[in-house]
């Protein structure tokens, strides 16, 4: 079978390099670190009564790993703005749930900059907001922000067919 369907003289993987992350139906700026997106499902294990040595395995809950985005520092408030939804400095508590929880949309770009992959990640959160690295004088880095988003699941967008490639 063809690695690419529509594009069969490509035989090299896309590039992780070129991706936009969406909420709100808006791109948001400057996102330069998506972490992998995993699931795992939990195992049961149970035995049957006439075989006592032999452990059976099932299949049980869906777990989905958080996803970290990282961008360096800039004034977009879009990643604080969202942490800020989960926790406030006014005695830590939530006004309200209203936004506190987004769809987002990762998409995965070829070289061209033409949309090849789509993942829709629903009902996330932010469970952790880092606003700024260790500072460090002596250092020769990018302050980086990032934030830990929980999420209840992801799917493929299967309506993002392969583009095809001049």
């Amino acid at each position: 079978m063809v690695q690419f369907p529509v594009n069969t003289h490509r035989f090299d993987p896309y590039k992780n390099m070129k991706f936009r992350v969406k909420w709100d139906g808006r791109y948001v700026a400057g996102v330069s670190k998506v972490s992998a997106l995993k699931r795992s499902t939990e195992i049961v294990s149970h035995r049957e009564g006439g075989d006592a040595s032999t452990s059976r395995h099932s299949p049980s809950v869906w777990k989905f790993e958080p996803i970290t985005l990282e961008r360096g520092v800039t004034h977009d408030l879009e990643f604080e703005d969202w942490a800020n939804k989960v926790y406030t400095v006014e005695g830590g508590i939530v006004q309200t749930l209203k936004g506190f929880r987004k769809d987002i949309l990762i998409e995965l770009l070829n070289e061209q900059g033409v949309i090849a992959k789509t993942y829709k990640v629903f009902r996330c959160w932010v469970s952790e907001y880092q606003a700024l690295p260790e500072l460090d004088a002596n250092g020769h880095a990018v302050a980086f922000e990032h934030i830990v988003i929980q999420n209840e699941g992801w799917v493929r967008d299967l309506d993002v067919a392969e583009p095809a490639e001049t």
